[in-house]
């Protein structure tokens, strides 16, 4: 059993409160997962950079790497740690050459999303408490998924928690289980795809990845999925300009859905969105199964 949420914004001005919503959407799942808990946030992008999210052991010195990096004469636009995680924001062009260096001057620091807009934050605990250890409330964004998790099939571990990320600001959050994951990895790693985890959830992010990899949009990838993916899952997918949802044919896990001209919103359960604004004008629903939703915005 896990918690799933999810806030699509359309209205720009809720984007300064946008942490402090999907906050409270994430503590309110603490019930179905309060063993560890994460969130993926879509902010704003710097021209031709990216942000690498790090996530290090307790007390690493995020801010004392970055000279390291200078001295290989590598850009560093900004290094924002928060907590276990840092945000390292670089020029585009030099990605490669930075996480070649992380590995070599910082073996402790592991690099666990990487986007023009997407940060990852992910932690063993409470969902408030991982929510203030990154100061969620505080963020700003667009549009953001999170997820509750209750290990019913692995350890409680950090690497273990949601959400997973496989490519360029694309994410994915599940509540379910697959049952071909394992062949699924399998082809997926003849593609070149590694995996750091043995979740499958990984794997099901590492597909919806290659699907729009290979130039499908988000609504065609979570639609291919319906013949590729077997088990029971609800997925929630982020990536640069676009949120999707997608039920399997029994649909068996609980969902919600509301919309308003402001925001599109997803949750587990119907009190996941009871404190959203207008929520009372809302047209609240529940995704069918089998049936792919997506939203796009632009950038």
């Amino acid at each position: 059993m896990c918690g799933i949420v999810g806030l699509f914004l359309k209205a720009p001005r809720l984007e300064p409160e946008f942490g402090a919503l999907l906050a409270n959407m994430l503590e309110t799942m603490t019930d179905r997962g309060p063993d560890s808990a994460g969130f993926a946030v879509y902010g704003s992008p710097q021209a031709h950079a990216i942000k690498l999210t790090l996530r290090a052991p307790v007390g690493t010195d995020f801010i004392a790497i970055a000279p390291s990096l200078k001295d290989e004469g590598l850009e560093v636009r900004e290094m924002i740690p928060r907590d276990t995680h840092a945000v390292l924001t670089v020029s585009k062009n030099e990605q490669s050459k930075v996480v070649e260096v992380l590995a070599r001057v910082a073996p402790e620091v592991k690099v666990v999303g990487t986007g023009h807009r997407m940060e990852i934050y992910k932690e063993v605990g409470l969902p408030a408490d991982v929510a203030r250890r990154f100061s969620l409330k505080e963020m700003k964004g667009t549009h953001g998924i999170g997820h509750t998790r209750m290990a019913t099939e692995s350890a409680v571990t950090t690497a273990g928690a949601h959400p997973f990320t496989t490519g360029v600001d694309q994410c994915l959050v599940h509540n379910g289980s697959l049952s071909n994951h394992c062949g699924l990895r399998r082809q997926l790693g003849l593609k070149g795809i590694s995996f750091a985890t043995q979740n499958d959830t990984e794997v099901a992010a590492a597909y919806i990845s290659n699907r729009l990899s290979e130039g499908d949009t988000l609504g065609q990838a979570l639609e291919a999925g319906l013949g590729d993916l077997d088990g029971f899952y609800t997925f929630v997918v982020g990536t640069e300009s676009g949120f999707g949802v997608l039920r399997d044919p029994i649909a068996c896990k609980p969902a919600v859905m509301a919309e308003t001209d402001d925001y599109v919103a997803f949750g587990s359960e119907y009190r996941v969105l009871v404190d959203l604004p207008d929520i009372e004008k809302a047209h609240v629903w529940e995704p069918k199964p089998a049936h792919a939703y997506f939203w796009q915005r632009g950038n």
